[in-house]
């Protein structure tokens, strides 16, 4: 089967679609699936993604106050050439930019069948950035281009039910994987916690992630003061950048803030830590919470997203009813204080983390598309008749 894969963003970009979508490729050309790609053109010096039979690069923009961010404009004609040249059986559509619009609308002209994937919770965002008056505007949009697909595939099954309460259709569970030997406590550096000025006997509580308003940065600076007024001597760390660093860093002076990191350096910092803080409601799943699950952390997060979808309360993790802010910073503080609990809850996070491989999600990704193909097959051979 040849699939054609669009989206707005590809590695080397740091994001969850990104992720998703590199890890996908790779089992998929490991299966010698022909892989297309549609992507904007990256910023800088033009490179073409591995393995692909065919790409296509579009002219793309920067975001307003998020350089590294591009969308792809609108490319109708060369799209159309591009399928018509090397047709494919099936195109994933990533995400709901310009160029996604564009790529839907011309998939329809050439009968060809659009699987979608919900990576993002744009109406999430909007009540992020002060602009929920949006929201409904946004939602109807989004069920309008989704509807249109053979399937939209979303992370979580809470997810599925509340895009189906609200009118989308056809909905399925594609859950994200992980690689349980890149995200693992064999990875742990008694010489980085060192470095952190802790040891065996001081916990290291951890957060990774973009600093941006959409992560619930206010609750992450209460929690980590909370719990630096509980243990004085705990060390705390935070990987990762954005907007809304400098604001988090004068806040908590004593905390470490590494920036972005290498992927080899992450795996370590996970390993390396004990507890990990996720107070984020805007993720559609949540690639953090499963990174730090598998490398044997106590993770406290809300029932949300891969919060809920992966840890069962008080088993291999603290989940907290979504809303519930005190509730999140008590359990943090009491979690910190009781090593013997966030050990045992890191070994069995590790044991449910290690359940979500990505060549089961892959196979997911490709039932749901040969599906999609053999229900435009079947469409077609009704038209004839």
């Amino acid at each position: 089967m040849r699939i054609c894969l669009v989206s707005e963003t590809w590695s080397p970009d740091i994001n969850g679609v990104a992720h998703t979508l590199h890890q996908l490729s790779r089992e998929l050309l490991q299966r010698d699936t022909a892989l297309q790609l549609v992507r904007p053109a990256p910023a800088g010096d033009a490179y073409r993604a591995e393995g692909m039979s065919a790409e296509l690069q579009v002219r793309g923009f920067s975001m307003p106050g998020y350089r590294d961010v591009r969308l792809g404009l609108p490319a109708d004609r060369r799209l159309k050439q591009f399928w018509q040249a090397e047709r494919p059986d099936v195109i994933y559509v990533a995400t709901e930019g310009p160029l996604g619009w564009s790529a839907l609308r011309i998939a329809e002209g050439l009968t060809i069948p659009v699987v979608s994937g919900w990576h993002t919770n744009f109406d999430h965002y909007c009540r992020d950035y002060g602009i929920g008056w949006l929201e409904p505007l946004v939602i109807r949009r989004l069920r309008h281009f989704h509807n249109r697909c053979s399937a939209t595939l979303v992370p979580t099954h809470q997810q599925a039910g509340e895009l189906t309460d609200r009118g989308f259709e056809r909905v399925s569970v594609m859950a994200r994987g992980i690689h349980g030997d890149v995200f693992s406590p064999t990875h742990r550096r008694p010489e980085l916690r060192e470095h952190w000025g802790s040891d065996e006997h001081r916990p290291v509580a951890l957060y990774v992630g973009r600093l941006a308003p959409e992560k619930n940065l206010d609750l992450l600076r209460d929690t980590f003061s909370a719990m630096l007024a509980a243990r004085p001597e705990m060390r705390i760390v935070v990987v990762g950048d954005g907007p809304g660093r400098d604001s988090l860093q004068k806040a908590l002076p004593d905390v470490l803030f590494t920036g972005f990191i290498d992927a080899r350096s992450l795996a370590q910092h996970y390993a390396s830590a004990d507890i990990f803080i996720f107070p984020s409601l805007s993720e559609t799943w949540g690639n953090v919470v499963l990174e730090a699950m598998a490398s044997g952390l106590a993770v406290v997060a809300f029932r949300h997203a891969a919060g809920s979808e992966l840890i069962d309360n008080d088993v291999n993790g603290i989940n907290l009813t979504v809303g519930n802010e005190d509730g999140f910073r008590d359990a943090a503080v009491t979690l910190s204080q009781q090593p013997a609990r966030y050990a045992r809850l890191g070994r069995a996070a590790r044991e449910r983390a290690l359940q979500y491989r990505w060549s089961a999600i892959s196979d997911d990704f490709l039932a749901a598309l040969y599906l999609a193909r053999e229900a435009s097959d079947e469409n077609t051979q009704h038209c004839r008749v």
